[in-house]
């Protein structure tokens, strides 16, 4: 049986330009081109969340997970071969932001990841009507080749730990853009030779 793509979408900051919003939205890809390292990557956060002494159901959250935790799992996923693509975008560098800015950066994001009948799954989804429309949308955009995406839907990522992972890479990369903070290389640094592509906008 062949190797499976497998790919896992996440985004960290906000589609906003409102005072409270986000200064940027970064949208990020963690690609496994075979889907026994994805399980191989998995099984090791799951295992090191039971060493934390954490619930089989407790989430991998940037926002609210010890820092030091926080490295120690992307220090564990990035001895597994994945790679990297991410989008920053710039809200400070446009006038106004495209009313689906959400599924255009996730378009974008799938144009410049090489796929190979990937299955993907993207975090969240606010209803099956919601996800329908956006699935359909990013696949519209996307214009990719026949054979390219083999399947793409939205996962709850509390059921997913790479859905997870993807969540953790995209706020690394958001909190790079983060230059005020005394942290804000670490999370990037341990991640740098998974890192293939991180294009600015």
């Amino acid at each position: 049986m062949r190797a499976k793509q497998l790919i896992f979408i996440d985004d960290s900051g906000d589609a906003g330009i409102k005072a409270h919003s986000s200064s940027h939205l970064v949208m990020a890809a963690v690609v496994f081109n075979d889907d026994l390292v994805a399980e191989e990557a998995a099984l090791a956060m799951r295992k090191f969340r039971r060493q934390l002494g954490w619930t089989d159901d407790h989430e991998y959250k940037f926002h609210n997970t010890k820092k030091d935790y926080i490295k120690q799992v992307l220090r564990l996923a990035a001895q597994y071969d994945f790679g990297v693509y991410a989008l920053v975008v710039n809200k400070s560098r446009f006038d106004s932001l495209p009313k689906r800015l959400y599924n255009d950066t996730i378009s974008e994001l799938l144009r410049m990841t090489p796929l190979k009948n990937a299955s993907i799954k993207v975090d969240g989804g606010s209803g099956i009507d919601y996800s329908k429309r956006a699935i359909s949308y990013v696949r519209k955009n996307t214009s990719t080749k026949a054979g390219q995406i083999a399947e793409i839907k939205f996962a709850d990522s509390k059921e997913n730990v790479l859905v997870q992972l993807a969540d953790l890479v995209a706020s690394s990369i958001y909190r790079s853009t983060q230059t005020g903070k005394a942290d804000h290389k670490d999370y990037i640094a341990i991640l740098k030779r998974r890192i293939v592509e991180i294009r600015q906008i």
